[in-house]
Parts: structure tokens; sequence; C-alpha cells
């Protein structure tokens, strides 16, 4: 879902992306709180935290399929095998902790991207 927004024309402009990181972050927290109280621990019914990883993974690049592509699968891996600190902000409690465990994963894959890119591998 994430990535779909990300196409969406003038959606890649740094200003616009970074409105709306903060917004949902904030949004985020709050019904990541609600859907715990309700679900458990880090629900899977909960969604935005992977949007809102895709969108960092994804800011400050060139627009292109390709980096588009490495940006989803470099964030996949490390969302799930939880590079430091992400996996010590999973195993907080509560919208916080949903949402810090992304960020970190995806600020990760920016930052790869950005040498890959650099480097001209992609």
């Amino acid at each position: 879902v994430g990535l779909a927004f990300y196409w969406i024309p003038g959606f890649e402009h740094p200003l616009v992306m970074a409105a709306l990181i903060v917004i949902v972050f904030v949004l985020g927290v709050h019904t990541s709180n609600a859907m715990e109280k309700v679900y458990g621990h880090d629900p899977g019914e909960v969604t935005i935290d992977e949007v809102l990883g895709m969108w960092i993974s994804l800011i400050l690049l060139p627009k292109t399929i390709l980096i588009s592509i490495a940006g989803f699968f470099v964030f996949r891996i490390l969302d799930i095998f939880k590079p430091y600190p992400a996996r010590r902000f999973d195993s907080l409690h509560g919208g916080k902790g949903i949402m810090l465990d992304d960020v970190i994963s995806a600020l990760y894959t920016n930052l790869i991207l950005q040498a890959a890119v650099a480097l001209r591998l992609i």
C-alpha cells in the first residue's frame, strides 16, 4: 500500500513526503495503541507501520521502478530481522514500539539505497 501511494504523481516531493511521514507516524502511534489493546502485541492487523516504513525507505531517492522494488525487498528483510536498535523498539509495548521498529528498519533501508545509488549499483 505504501508503495502504491508513492507512485501517485507528486507524492515523491520531499516536503509532501516529510509532512505525510510525520502525520502518519502520529496517527499510527495512536491507532496502534488502540489496536494493541484489542489484538495484543504488534498485531498483524496493523499495517500503517509498514506503509510509513516504505515512505521513509524511499524519501530523497530517485523515483524509479528498480529503486522501488529494491526498497521494498530491503525494507522487508530488515523488518523481519530487525537490526539493532529496531528489535529493542519492537519489544516495547504500545504504538511507539509498533511504529519505531519499522522507522529504524526504514532508515537503514534508505541509507543502503542511498549508498547503492551513489555507487551506481541501482
